[in-house]
């Protein structure tokens, strides 16, 4: 079993910045194992946010490339958003994937809105 729950969100102006949170845990999952972000905007397919590997290895979104970090310590990652466009507000699901299998987290909502 692997369980992610994220935190943070919520509704932030165009401009703002927000940071999202993921503690992994369970008996399958492995701090070897990469951690990333995923997001799905209304009517739009999940997309990759931004991944890093256990070593530290990042990679991002051209979308998000300049305004979002991700950052880990072994089994907890943290993305920050600055700069933030109301084409960023979506459902963002913490993910790792682990012999052929996608985790996901419950999924939290950032809105980006004037």
């Amino acid at each position: 079993q692997v369980q992610l729950v994220e935190s943070g969100g919520g509704l932030v102006q165009p401009g703002g910045s927000l940071r999202l949170s993921c503690a992994a845990s369970g008996s399958l999952f492995s701090i070897y194992a990469s951690l990333g972000w995923y997001r799905q905007g209304p009517g739009k397919q999940r997309e990759l946010v931004a991944r890093i590997s256990s070593d530290g290895k990042t990679n991002f979104a051209d979308s998000v490339k300049g305004r979002f970090t991700i950052s880990r310590v072994n089994d907890k990652v943290d993305l920050d958003m600055n700069d933030l466009k109301p084409e960023d507000t979506a459902v963002y699901y913490c993910n790792t994937f682990l012999r052929g299998i996608h985790y996901w987290g419950q999924g939290t909502q950032v809105t980006v809105s004037s």
